[in-house]
């Protein structure tokens, strides 16, 4: 197994040409700041990494294109920043260089309401852009849990809670407009709803974390918001019971919308940040989207495969305000788990496998960390195989990195020899470099260098990233 490690290189100064460029072109909005550049140069990786040399906020694809191909005149590192919410340290700077910030490319530029397509800028949030579509009756399902720009969750390849029914970031964008290493705009795809027209480029930039090109503009599939919406809370006797529940619906052909895990460890964390006040044991949250009578059919179904494995305590939701409790608590998960242990820091790891595979990855993987005695936390999108272990450290404990670091490994080796991926939806970043060798081999790495080399011969798109060295 090659172990994840962060690939030291040098840093060279940013060129005063360069910066006299930039600063005459965007004047405040060029800032070398430290407390600006240390904003955009941490994530909530384990990696400590000195931050950009400057920060570009760009205001349109025009403003972008010149950044880039300033960035490419005098070779010098770029790095694409959105909100900031990754986990794997992508947006690190770690060969130094210029941070080019879209979150002010904001604006929803057309909503096709009768085609089921909307076109966006790359700085639009989740939150924004159903805040925008819900007059229509209409709602982007993509939720990662934070809320994460567009243009990011393309470029990771993002998915998450809805992921079960609505598929990810891949199979809900038509279409992209990107900046390529050589300041040139491209443009991918198109709003119709297939293509046979050469090389699938849309699907090449997206999961690409930004190696390749700057996302500037992005069509992406809407869908009609469901008649009838239902949530439902269940506790399990175990974790193993649990998944197997999820297993089992999924098997049945049940078109749940959300089927996600938390373990007792995150309840308990959820009860003391949101007061909720939840049985603390393993337990399913779920919903139910379609008709009236179609989501009662679909719940009076989950409801008897629960209660076969021990399920009990089936609670319903059927009001926002009492769904968006509870699904706001599942979203502030994270968060209320590092407050468990006050002043920590987490090693975040997911994994993917087939979901006959999926108990037994997660039993194995509480068995190590237990064995191990570290504090950790479990929540999952088992609906379609993924989970995501979070290991809580103590900074001043340098071995409890090394601990978890170990088991994270563990994970993932069993995650690849149970014909599932190191990462689900967190992306490689740096911390899972090596862990893409492991999964897809030398060729099929050797390959994708190549592609990078193609589209970036001197190396400025996001370096570092992806590929170990």
């Amino acid at each position: 197994m090659n172990a994840p490690a962060l690939v030291e290189a040098a840093v060279l100064p940013l060129s005063q040409p360069l910066l006299d460029a930039l600063q005459a072109a965007f004047g405040a909005r060029c800032s070398t700041a430290l407390a600006v550049r240390e904003q955009h140069g941490r994530d909530e990786s384990v990696f400590d990494v000195p931050p950009p040399q400057a920060v570009v906020f760009a205001g349109s694809e025009a403003e972008v294109a010149q950044v880039v191909a300033l960035c490419a005149a005098h070779r010098v590192p770029l790095i694409p920043y959105g909100a900031g919410s990754s986990l794997e340290g992508h947006l690190l700077a770690v060969r130094g260089g210029v941070c080019l910030d879209v979150s002010r490319m904001n604006q929803v530029l057309r909503v096709d309401a009768d085609d089921l397509t909307v076109t966006v800028q790359p700085g639009v949030t989740r939150r924004q852009l159903n805040e925008a579509l819900k007059h229509e009756g209409l709602f982007f399902p993509i939720d990662p849990g934070a809320d994460a720009s567009l243009g990011g969750m393309a470029a990771t390849r993002a998915s998450g809670t809805n992921a079960v029914r609505y598929g990810t970031m891949r199979e809900n964008v038509l279409a992209l407009r990107f900046v390529a290493a050589n300041g040139e705009i491209v443009r991918t795809g198109s709003r119709a709803k297939k293509s046979s027209a050469g090389y699938d480029l849309t699907r090449l930039l997206i999961g690409s974390e930004g190696t390749l090109g700057v996302i500037t503009e992005l069509t992406v599939k809407v869908h009609p918001l469901p008649e009838a919406l239902s949530a439902a809370v269940c506790f399990f006797p175990s974790i193993d019971a649990a998944v197997r529940t999820a297993m089992q619906v999924i098997q049945l052909g049940v078109p749940i919308a959300r089927c996600e895990l938390l373990d007792a460890n995150a309840i308990r964390a959820v009860n003391a940040h949101d007061k909720l006040g939840l049985k603390e044991q393993p337990m399913l949250l779920m919903e139910f989207h379609g008709s009236e009578a179609g989501v009662a059919e679909q719940a009076a179904t989950v409801q008897g495969v629960a209660a076969e494995f021990g399920g009990e305590a089936f609670e319903w939701a059927t009001t926002p305000e009492a769904r968006t409790r509870l699904w706001t608590a599942r979203h502030h998960a994270y968060l209320s788990g590092l407050q468990m242990r006050p002043g920590c820091r987490a090693v975040t790891t997911d994994t993917c496998v087939p979901i006959s595979r999926l108990a037994e990855n997660i039993n194995a993987s509480i068995e190590e960390v237990e064995a191990a005695g570290l504090p950790y936390f479990i929540v999952g999108h088992v609906g379609d195989g993924n989970f995501h272990m979070a290991y809580l450290l103590d900074p001043a404990r340098p071995e409890e990195l090394v601990t978890a670091e170990r088991l994270s490994a563990q994970m993932v080796a069993r995650a690849i020899a149970l014909e599932g991926t190191c990462t689900g939806e967190h992306g490689i970043g740096l911390h899972k470099q090596g862990f893409l060798l492991d999964e897809t081999g030398a060729e099929a790495v050797a390959l994708m260098r190549a592609v990078k080399a193609a589209l970036d011969p001197a190396g400025i798109m996001n370096p570092g990233k992806v590929f170990a060295g």
